[in-house]
């Protein structure tokens, strides 16, 4: 791997069952490739040092929740001096569940998750759009995730 940090056919597997599921337990890992429970927290532990394995969570199902709008919004900024204060404000809006700084067209992009579409443009009109440098804003509004995976190892 490029990162520096050598991983094994081992190594893999645990990772590999892990992110299918978080919650599968190192014993059942453990039995699965020959090796003790130790063993394997040493490797999670060696994992998580080299910033391979980030942590773990939880993951909420917006629509559940009633979230049933995503967008994504290009944020225009009237100049790059703008981008800190910018994002500053953006983390303040709890909606707002990613944010990149681009190449492109825009300076920002984001990913909201809104009620629905009402809920959105209140949202782009009186959060988004007032947010001091904000010159303009370009949003997609999401119909369907087909595709929601990591990266193979």
């Amino acid at each position: 791997m490029s990162g520096g940090i050598k991983i094994d056919g081992i190594d893999k597997i645990i990772i590999k069952r892990l992110v299918e599921d978080a919650r599968t337990p190192v014993l059942g890992i453990a039995r699965e490739v020959g090796i003790s429970g130790a063993a394997i927290h040493q490797r999670l532990r060696k994992l998580e040092d080299s910033e391979l394995m980030i942590g773990s969570k939880l993951i909420l199902n917006p629509k559940a929740l009633g979230y049933t709008t995503t967008a994504f919004v290009g944020i225009f900024l009237e100049s790059a001096s703008m981008y800190s204060s910018a994002i500053k404000k953006l983390r303040d809006i709890p909606e707002v569940v990613e944010c990149h700084y681009t190449t492109g067209n825009w300076s920002i992009f984001i990913k909201i998750l809104c009620k629905n579409n009402e809920d959105l443009m209140y949202l782009l009109n009186h959060d988004v759009q007032r947010i001091k440098g904000v010159a303009r804003t370009e949003t997609f509004i999401s119909l369907d995730q087909q595709i929601n995976r990591q990266i193979k190892i």
